[in-house]
């Protein structure tokens, strides 16, 4: 895909955030929000993936290490086709197999059941070992929160692929700066984020995790990075694209109302339609 038809897929996805958690009537669009254009450059452009064939043995894998963005995942899912659009509006309703938090046993395409915070790097590095040991040539991607990189066993997990010089293994850590509580230099500063990654044994990049020229350049290094875990660390917007949610801690944890849910598609439909002029 060329970054314009990213641009529109990623308006789509975001349409299907803010649709999904309207109807729970609760869940987390800021860091869904903050973390489409990543889940969109991951699903349609970077990974080894198969829609038709989810357990696929030679795909690459995908940890969500921070679950509660799962209206984000879920969205990405359903555009790329792993299960239908129209399922996002069951999210998090009782018999839905759409949970709050992501499920592998029963949703396409979920490589590791996530939600409490700071495990997800963990099973990443271990299907990354898997992965040498069996001589696959897949790769791993894990989603983290830079609030929930304040958890002790990212960085156990960080030390050990490091030390293990998993190169089949890629961390984005969404650099939104705000979690439940406010910003994390508030609750609990981890900057410098890049330099705490380098002292693993990571290979360090920081872009603007919104823009697609920079999510490839930082892709493609990955890929061709040898030796060693890649960290990249990507500052981005909470609640992108839907103005009134933007860089606003409150919408880390809760759902629109129907007015608010009107006015946050009015403004990602007339985005749409201006990525559609161009």
């Amino acid at each position: 895909m060329n970054n314009l038809e990213l641009q529109k897929t990623a308006n789509e996805i975001r349409k299907s955030i803010v649709t999904a958690v309207h109807s729970a009537k609760s869940g987390h669009p800021g860091g869904s929000l903050s973390a489409a254009d990543i889940f969109t450059y991951l699903y349609f452009e970077e990974m080894n993936i198969d829609p038709k064939n989810p357990k696929w043995e030679e795909r690459d894998r995908f940890v969500l290490s921070k679950g509660h963005v799962a209206p984000g995942l879920y969205s990405a899912l359903a555009e790329r086709g792993f299960f239908p659009k129209e399922d996002l509006t069951t999210l998090r309703h009782t018999g839905s197999y759409l949970q709050g938090h992501p499920d592998m046993k029963h949703i396409p395409g979920v490589d590791m059941s996530s939600g409490s915070l700071g495990q997800g790097l963990s099973v990443a590095a271990g299907m990354a070992a898997a992965g040498k040991m069996d001589g696959k040539d897949y790769r791993v991607y894990a989603l983290t929160g830079d609030g929930e990189i304040q958890e002790g066993q990212i960085w156990e997990a960080a030390m050990w692929a490091g030390f293990k010089q998993l190169d089949n293994l890629c961390v984005i850590v969404d650099n939104n700066n705000l979690q439940i509580d406010g910003t994390v230099e508030e609750v609990c500063s981890p900057y410098p984020i890049d330099r705490k990654f380098e002292a693993f044994n990571f290979h360090v990049i920081n872009v603007n995790g919104n823009d697609f020229d920079e999510l490839r350049t930082a892709f493609e290094e990955a890929r061709r990075t040898k030796g060693m875990p890649t960290a990249i660390i990507a500052k981005t917007v909470k609640g992108l694209g839907v103005s009134y949610m933007e860089n606003v801690a409150d919408w880390h944890g809760k759902a629109p109302n129907d007015e608010e849910f009107g006015r946050a598609m009015e403004e990602l439909t007339k985005a749409g339609e201006a990525l559609c002029q161009k």
